[in-house]
């Protein structure tokens, strides 16, 4: 077996000791872990198991991708793997780890369970888009806010070749169902339910009290227009700045079902997530 292994480049203390646990029961399990360049030079000495660095996980044969981190990790790690039926099992070490298969408190199962694939599967949904040079795929959301130093943003969009509105705001949020709980529920947007076919446009700090989000069907593909004067707008792909959308230019986004996987322990609930998670934040 070949476990993939992703961690943020400076991990959370706790994930130290549990990178070193880690390497012990995949030794015990006869399993090749494989780290990038990067992380297996800055964090890893020598110990158990055998460990592979490599410069692009495409260049290796993964069976799953265990990650050590938090929500952002987890993205990165079902971007990296979207579309090739490998499974992200994630642990805790974040602040909220709404996409987490377990906490830390439940590593040894937990990994346990990761080296053995004794887990289930939840295929996810992701947005596309396309921008110029940009082609990409966001598993939480797509982003389009204004800079910083730019004056307040004038977006218009369309679905499906129909004009909806120009709004004049900070940004417009789009969320697959699993984004729906992160940028898009900030802005009042509704919550989608893990398994809801479609995906969510919201708006950041709309200057107007007639904009509303709006769910999208999965087959309508959104237009999004910049109608500033002067400013570009910076587009994010899961809270990641990826490039600019110039005045006067629009880019594509489209809906794309089973996409990444993602690792649950056997009857997981989206709610009983839901509940768990941010009835953390709320206490």
């Amino acid at each position: 077996m070949r476990a993939a292994v992703i961690t943020h480049h400076f991990p959370h203390e706790q994930a130290v000791p549990a990178i070193a646990r880690l390497r012990e029961l995949a030794a015990a399990h006869d399993c090749e872990l494989i780290f990038d360049e990067i992380e297996t030079g800055a964090d890893h000495q020598p110990g158990p198991g055998t460990i592979t660095p490599v410069a692009d996980f495409g260049e290796a044969e993964i069976d799953v991708a265990i990650v050590l981190g938090g929500d952002g990790s987890i993205l990165r790690s079902l971007r990296t793997f979207a579309g090739t039926g490998v499974p992200t099992f994630g642990f805790n070490y974040g602040t909220i780890g709404f996409l987490a298969t377990v906490e830390p408190e439940e590593l040894e199962d937990g990994l346990r369970r990761a080296l053995t694939g004794d887990f289930e599967i939840r295929r996810l949904p992701a947005l596309r888009v396309r921008c110029g040079e940009i082609d990409m795929r966001a598993v939480n959301d797509i982003t389009f806010g204004r800079a910083h130093e730019a004056r307040v943003a004038d977006i218009s969009y369309a679905l499906a070749g129909h004009t909806v509105g120009r709004v004049r705001c900070d940004g417009l949020v789009a969320a697959t169902p699993a984004g729906s709980t992160g940028y898009n529920l900030a802005n009042s947007g509704p919550i989608l339910a893990w398994g809801v076919e479609g995906y969510v446009v919201s708006f950041i700090a709309p200057h107007t009290l007639t904009a509303r989000a709006l769910v999208a069907a999965p087959d309508d593909p959104l237009t999004v227009a910049n109608g500033a004067r002067r400013d570009e707008l910076e587009i994010m792909v899961d809270g990641l700045i990826v490039g600019r959308l110039p005045v006067g230019e629009s880019a594509e986004l489209t809906f794309e079902d089973d996409v990444a996987s993602l690792a649950q322990l056997p009857g997981s609930s989206f709610y009983a997530r839901f509940r768990e998670k941010f009835g953390k934040l709320a206490s």
